[in-house]
């Protein structure tokens, strides 16, 4: 399968393409209404009025609104410039380990709520909706959360070490392609196959580790790595590392951008 390679440009290039709001405006224009103003209040295309006293600020008579290309958008009814917007995306974008709040806020030069605003609705635009791996898929588990030890001692649940009080989170990464990553109740048998079943075509191969809820699933090409063996490639090229990979950034981002 061959390797994908990201389209990204350099943060001087995005300045240069979009260097002030009218080319952002220009830009959004084009890429969501392809050169034809379109009401997100109707869906309407005739009987647009072009911009007049406000700049890129159109009427559609049919339903009687003004209406701008981020009207409906996560830059709806924000005073925000957009060039500001532009590079809020491309830093949510291109940061391997996140971007905090407080740090987006010193780059746009805005305020630590404001950035926080942004940053929330930038992450939920990134929600691509419910889709199904195939081919390979790797699948592993990991916990997050402090060390016990480490918490105060009106948190501490008393019950132990290792993964008490931590949150399980359940992971499957399609090679070459997306990964999901999502909170689990439990790391029991039904729930693991269970989230194998709903988010994995059937047919497709899954790897996993020696882990004993994944035993006995059905529909699959099953490959097991043992890591308790100290294997982490297995015959036929069977193994999780890429989405190890995944779990290794994840929590860098936990200890070096939030902590």
């Amino acid at each position: 399968m061959p390797k994908r390679i990201a389209n990204t440009i350099s943060i001087t290039q995005l300045l240069r393409r979009f260097q002030d709001d009218a080319a952002c405006i220009k830009w959004l224009e084009a890429a969501r209404w392809g050169g034809k103003p379109v009401c997100p209040h109707c869906g309407g295309t005739d009987g647009i009025s072009p911009p007049k006293s406000v700049p890129f600020r159109y009427w559609h008579k049919a339903c009687r609104k003004h209406f701008t290309v981020k009207t409906g958008t996560i830059m709806h009814s924000s005073k925000t410039p957009a060039q500001n917007w532009m590079v809020a995306i491309y830093l949510v974008m291109t940061a391997r380990k996140g971007i905090s709040s407080l740090q987006l806020s010193k780059e746009l030069g805005v305020q630590q709520k404001t950035a926080w605003y942004m940053l929330q609705r930038i992450r939920e635009a990134c929600d691509s909706g419910d889709f199904v791996l195939a081919n390979v898929v790797e699948v592993d588990e990991t916990y997050i959360g402090g060390k016990e030890r480490n918490k105060h001692k009106g948190k501490k649940a008393n019950q132990g070490r290792g993964t008490v009080g931590k949150q399980a989170v359940m992971g499957l990464r399609e090679r070459g392609g997306k990964a999901i990553a999502k909170p689990v109740a439990d790391t029991k048998k039904d729930t693991l196959q269970g989230q194998i079943k709903q988010h994995v075509a059937l047919g497709s191969a899954v790897n996993t580790d020696e882990h004993g809820a994944y035993q006995g699933l059905q529909g699959y090409a099953h490959g097991t790595v043992n890591h308790g063996a100290g294997q982490y490639v297995g015959p036929g090229d069977i193994h999780v590392n890429g989405q190890e990979s995944v779990w290794a950034v994840l929590k860098r981002s936990v200890h070096g951008t939030w902590h």
